[in-house]
């Protein structure tokens, strides 16, 4: 397909950013009324793409149902998928770790997306520094991926104590989870970038779909 788009007049739509890149397209929900959502899932499901939707609402998740679309909505992880033919499959695994439960609605973000691009996904949550008797109960079974994505608040701690125990390369992700002085994920952020545990590559506080969108490219090298 040539490059091509669509011109909806509020919005233009990439129709051949799977053919560029490889991954399928992505509508970022928040901040369009219910009703453009539901345009933009029209056109895409007219041409028979697939889409992920990140950071939808339960209220534009329903009304894109009342509209006739058939799509999964995951309320944690705020996210919607539209299917459409066949779905790609991703050689090797992802492990996505969190620091604690609170880090779960950007660690499913994260799960979830690379789960629509086609890759194999285990969880291994509740795993934080705080008691690191529990990583350690988990750390073979996270040894067997080919990607790790470490998802924590607070200090942030968990990407580098992994990195230093794991041959696989770990995405960090910073979450906004924390008392005052983590400063909204800051403080996560700047432990990340900071780590002296080598092999660490970080993403923006809170994005589990870019930790997601690296790792699955990551695993589309393998042959």
């Amino acid at each position: 397909m040539a490059d091509s788009f669509a011109e909806l007049g509020f919005a233009k739509l990439d129709l051949s950013r799977k053919d560029r890149t490889g991954m399928p397209e992505t509508i970022y929900c928040a901040g369009k009324t219910k009703e453009q959502l539901a345009k933009i899932l029209k056109t895409f499901a007219e041409q028979k793409i697939a889409v992920l939707g990140t950071r939808c609402s339960q209220e534009q998740a329903d009304f894109v149902k009342t509209e006739g679309l058939v799509i999964e909505y995951d309320e944690c992880s705020k996210t919607l998928v539209l299917k459409s033919g066949t779905m790609a499959h991703l050689k090797g695994r992802i492990a996505v770790c969190t620091g604690g439960t609170a880090d779960l609605p950007v660690a499913e973000e994260a799960a979830r997306t690379a789960e629509f691009f086609g890759a194999k996904v285990d969880r291994f949550y509740d795993v934080g520094v705080a008691g690191i008797h529990r990583l350690f109960a988990k750390l073979e079974e996270i040894r067997k991926a080919e990607v790790i994505i470490a998802v924590a608040g607070m200090e942030g701690a968990l990407a580098g104590v992994l990195a230093g125990l794991v041959e696989a390369p770990v995405i960090a992700v910073p979450t906004s989870v924390g008392y005052g002085a983590s400063f909204n994920g800051l403080s996560a952020l700047l432990t990340m970038l900071n780590s002296c545990a080598e092999g660490i590559s970080v993403v923006n506080i809170d994005n589990g779909f870019g930790a997601a969108v690296t790792a699955c490219k990551i695993l589309r090298r393998i042959k």
